[in-house]
């Protein structure tokens, strides 16, 4: 027993004698230092396409008559001020030239410039908004106010995907989508806005157009020139022979042959007497 205590003091010994150097020596590389990057800078929102709205009603529609309304009333700068410096875009409702056309030429002849402006200004809302939007104007969100402010205000109601722009006089619908992309929303509309603000009455409609002349009746037509009456005659009557049925031709050569017998006949009874 004390043999065994004496070596296990000799292994004591021994295990506490290792040099701390050697201890160093075998010890795990350290861990490595961690690497802090700077945050990644956050993108920046792209910005809004510029829309020209001259360039756009050129070449679309045809809306020259309200292209020539928005250059003459100078609204076509306010529109795109609208649409290009603001936060909320616009939205456009544009006639084509068919449905100025067909208001009568005394509705807007004897409207003055203001009027005309507010007209221009009528047929704009100061936000974008797409199709899918307007279904949540009618309602409680109706009337929606337009660029003409105060009481120019419009009806928008959406009834199955159709969707009506009301005015006083008119509701016009929106039949096909021009450009829609935010900020800029430009509808087409087949009927001009009348607000009852600029016009106190239905605005008369110009008349429909009178209807094409009936083609001329053959009777009338020009008969042959002289000398070639007789011919052009024959030539028809000729023609009738040989479009008759054959039934009545086979009845006709029958009725010829019986009458040359009966004359042949009548010839040999001669020359007995």
């Amino acid at each position: 027993m004390e043999s065994k205590a004496a070596m296990m003091v000799t292994i004591l010994l021994c295990c506490s004698s290792i040099s701390p150097a050697f201890a160093q020596k075998h010890k795990g590389p350290p861990a490595a230092a961690a690497v802090s990057l700077p945050p990644s800078p956050a993108p920046s929102p792209a910005a809004p396409r510029h829309v020209d709205l001259a360039d756009l009603l050129s070449v679309a529609g045809p809306f020259h008559t309200f292209l020539d309304l928005l250059e003459k009333t100078d609204v076509l700068r306010t529109f795109q001020s609208q649409a290009n410096g603001s936060k909320d875009g616009i939205t456009v409702f544009v006639p084509k030239d068919a449905a100025f056309a067909s208001l009568a030429r005394s509705a807007t002849a004897n409207l003055t410039s203001d009027q005309l402006k507010s007209l221009a200004l009528y047929h704009a809302l100061p936000r974008y908004y797409s199709l899918a939007e307007f279904n949540r104007l009618g309602g409680a969100a109706s009337p929606v106010p337009t660029l003409a402010g105060g009481e120019y205000t419009v009806n928008v109601t959406d009834d199955m995907g159709t969707v009506h722009v009301g005015s006083m006089w008119s509701n016009p619908k929106i039949s096909s989508s021009v450009y829609s992309t935010r900020p800029v929303a430009v509808y087409e509309v087949d009927r001009v806005l009348l607000p009852m603000q600029i016009f106190r009455t239905d605005p008369p409609m110009a008349p429909s157009p009178a209807p094409a002349p009936d083609a001329k009746p053959a009777s009338d037509a020009a008969s042959p020139l002289p000398g070639k009456s007789s011919s052009a005659k024959a030539k028809a009557d000729e023609k009738k022979s040989s479009s008759s049925p054959p039934s009545s031709r086979r009845g006709a050569g029958i009725a010829g042959y019986f009458l040359a017998l009966a004359a042949s006949a009548s010839a040999g009874l001669l020359l007995l007497c």
